[in-house]
């Protein structure tokens, strides 16, 4: 784990490295699917990483095998993967960062109490974090928010609406009545559906580093209407990136990077 003051790209140090097992996944997928992914509870996955951490590769590997895999019983594994900017003067400059992420990476490093964030980071639901490589954490955080219950969110008419835009209708049933939603945001992610690089400089020079659903636009929509309710079609602006194979997913997440409240997913081909 590589820890980072938010503020000032300095190292800090170099905590731990998560060793990846292929065979842990493979041993939970064998006791999942028999529900059918209509009882499957959606979770949100978020890593952030850089190219320039020698940490996040393995991390970045485990985001992809999770999204894969879908091996939690009862969950359905909605993963996106955020590169942060405050690597970037250490070498390499991370050509899919965003200064956007390392914001929202900070504000889930002040809910959750953290005196400085760091890469590989991952958070289950803006509930739980933990260094991203640990698949242990990964699969107990999963397994456990997949037993939540969440706010059905609906994507519909996805379509581009010339080469920079794409609309979407973005549709969130009735809040449940146990969670408080006062204030709840809806947030949609433009996300390549996959990346690769070739790394030249910095601590990952030489390396060919793959990716699973890269973020390249997530922006705040709109809000939960007085009846618990949002259904809106909703314009993207969208200036990079693969456009022949995206994700957009849709978040409907408590203010300052609070629990996520419910998640919803589509692909968009070009």
């Amino acid at each position: 784990m590589k820890t980072l003051r938010f503020a000032v790209p300095a190292l800090l140090g170099l905590l731990m490295c998560g060793v990846l097992l292929m065979p842990r996944l493979g041993e939970a997928k064998g006791k999942d699917r028999e529900m059918g992914p209509e009882a499957r509870v959606p979770v949100l996955v978020e890593l952030f990483t850089s190219e320039g951490c020698s940490d996040c590769p393995p991390a970045d590997a485990l985001l992809e095998r999770l999204d894969r895999a879908q091996a939690i019983s009862g969950a359905e594994v909605i993963v996106l993967s955020e590169h942060v900017d405050y690597w970037n003067s250490l070498g390499w400059r991370d050509p899919y960062s965003s200064h956007d992420y390392s914001v929202r990476q900070g504000a889930y490093g002040r809910q959750f109490g953290l005196e400085s964030v760091y890469t590989p980071q991952m958070v289950v639901d803006g509930r739980v974090q933990f260094v991203g490589s640990d698949e242990s954490g990964a699969l107990r955080a999963i397994e456990s928010e997949g037993r939540i219950d969440k706010t059905p969110i609906h994507l519909s008419s996805l379509h581009f609406e010339g080469s920079h835009r794409i609309v979407v209708r973005v549709e969130a049933g009735v809040s449940l009545p146990t969670r408080s939603s006062a204030g709840a945001e809806i947030f949609v992610a433009i996300a390549d559906d996959s990346d690769v690089s070739t790394v030249t400089r910095g601590e990952n020079a030489g390396r060919t580093l793959k990716h699973v659903a890269v973020v390249r636009s997530l922006v705040p929509v709109g809000k939960l209407d007085s009846t618990g309710k949002f259904s809106q079609e909703v314009t993207l602006n969208f200036n990079g990136g693969n456009t022949k194979n995206l994700r957009i997913v849709a978040i409907l997440q408590e203010p300052a990077a609070g629990v996520v409240l419910g998640v919803g997913s589509a692909s968009l081909s070009n």
